[in-house]
């Protein structure tokens, strides 16, 4: 289960608040926001991004679990929009990782633009790629080894299961690094940011779930090709091989060499009943 990251500043949330106008500026500039977006941000904090985005012009609806943090956001917007015109801002109590599209007022986000907790990131995308599908595009930043992992491509050294199951429903990049010092309190490892654009789903929520469960089997056992690791998904080695043959994949090779419609392909032959 994944760990709740929001806890009070003083107990340590797994995240480093960005405090460099700059920065946040390129974020927002990074995914494209224009006036009358609307946009979800998950993990505000402090409201530096949150800020960024309003002056914008877009209208945000920020998810935060803590509660100081979370009734602290709308007084700090309030104080600068004495000084600049700003997009309208909700704010939801809620759980990042948790957080679907019913718990959130007006009209549905089309664009996620965050900073997220190092110890999250993973899930709190991919769930909000999976309740979302509203979402088009956005940009998050993630710790720099997370980031490259979610974009990595078939055949990488690092492409794993976040790869693969972010492709399933977009297009991922690096879009470029952030310096630590931008940060506070300032982390030790570096981060990056991460753009995706979603595409065309390659099957509905069944084969969706099916081929998740086909990516979570090929690289549970990394080390075996597909016609072992995948033995005791299909019933065995043999049964694996055929129906791998059937989809037009090698048995003898590895997960990391699939793309996500290999999986799919594979998922959709699958003779497990459920996922």
């Amino acid at each position: 289960m994944a760990q709740r990251w929001g806890v009070s500043p003083s107990k340590g949330r797994g995240q480093n608040f960005v405090v460099d106008a700059n920065t946040v500026r390129r974020i927002v500039a990074a995914a494209g926001v224009r006036p009358g977006d609307r946009v979800l941000e998950v993990g505000p904090g402090l409201g530096s991004l949150t800020l960024a985005l309003l002056e914008a012009g877009a209208d945000v609806v920020a998810v935060e679990i803590d509660d100081v943090l979370a009734g602290a956001l709308p007084e700090t917007v309030a104080g600068r929009r004495q000084v600049a015109e700003l997009g309208e801002l909700d704010v939801v109590r809620a759980d990042a990782v948790t957080v679907g599209l019913s718990d959130l007022p007006g009209r549905p986000p089309s664009r996620f633009v965050a900073n997220l907790p190092y110890n999250v990131a993973v899930p709190v995308l991919l769930g909000v790629l999976e309740r979302f599908p509203g979402i088009a595009d956005g940009v998050v930043m993630v710790q720099a080894e997370v980031g490259q992992r979610l974009a990595a491509k078939p055949g990488s050294r690092i492409y794993g299961v976040p790869s693969v199951k972010a492709a399933w429903w977009a297009e991922v990049r690096t879009a470029g690094t952030v310096p630590r010092g931008v940060f506070w309190p300032v982390p030790n490892v570096d981060s990056v940011l991460v753009r995706f654009a979603r595409h065309p789903e390659p099957g509905d929520e069944r084969l969706r779930a099916r081929t998740f469960a086909v990516i979570d089997a090929a690289f549970g056992q990394r080390r075996k090709t597909l016609r072992g690791a995948l033995g005791g998904r299909f019933g065995s080695a043999a049964v694996a091989e055929s129906a791998l043959k059937q989809a037009g994949v090698d048995p003898s090779a590895r997960g990391e060499t699939l793309g996500v419609a290999d999986f799919a392909r594979i998922a959709a032959i699958d003779p497990s009943p459920d996922a």
